[in-house]
């Protein structure tokens, strides 16, 4: 009898680990997979055609546009993204706003980028100090900041909208272009995200394994 009970104890003791560690895998595969990351947002170009001092014509000094070229990139490979509609605030100096626009929601596939090319009209620039800085060598600093809400498709459903505020400096100089050719990401600013917290039972999963 007492070899009958150990066993059984035994084989119950064998029975509550696998079902711990089965509901533990369950839940870190339930949460790899309803995991999600928010979009990048780059400036791939900017040109200011006032500020290209290549063109010496009336019509590029009069010239009061802002050319972009938005890259939105969605990592993604088994999840979309819905943007609403996406605002950018476009500062001179970091800090003077010059000029706004609005791209339209959009829903983005997996593993896509799309990109929104245009112009817009640009107000309360220095130009006369922006040109002579760019003439005599320096750079000048325009300052993008991308503001939307976006929700997330997981197979048939859509998770609730988060927040996406971003913002970064371009640098242009005296060709009237971007400085670098590469894109300039724009980062959240605010303070970083608290650390991913693992739920109890993935980690009691992991401890029952590693005693295993």
């Amino acid at each position: 009898m007492p070899d009958s009970a150990a066993a059984a104890g035994g084989s119950c003791c064998r029975c509550c680990c696998n079902l711990i560690i089965t509901s533990g895998l369950t839940a870190l595969f339930l949460w790899l997979s309803l995991r999600t990351s928010k979009p990048t947002c780059s400036i791939e170009k900017l040109y200011v055609a006032a500020l290209n001092t290549t063109d010496n014509s009336a019509a590029a000094r009069s010239n009061r546009t802002i050319y972009f070229d938005l890259k939105l990139a969605n990592s993604m490979k088994d999840k979309g993204v819905h943007y609403a509609n996406i605002t950018l605030n476009f500062y001179y100096n970091s800090t003077i706003p010059v000029a706004n626009y609005t791209v339209p929601e959009f829903y983005q596939g997996h593993k896509k980028s799309t990109r929104r090319r245009d112009l817009v009209a640009a107000t309360g620039v220095p130009w006369a100090a922006a040109l002579d800085a760019v003439s005599n060598g320096s750079a000048v600093s325009f300052r993008v900041r991308l503001a939307t809400r976006v929700k997330f498709k997981i197979l048939f459903w859509y998770t609730k909208r988060h927040g996406l505020d971003v913002a970064g400096d371009v640098q242009v100089n005296a060709t009237g272009n971007k400085v670098n050719k590469k894109g300039v990401k724009l980062k959240k600013s605010a303070a970083p995200p608290p650390p991913v917290r693992v739920g109890p039972v993935v980690f009691f999963t992991f401890l029952i394994m590693l005693l295993l």
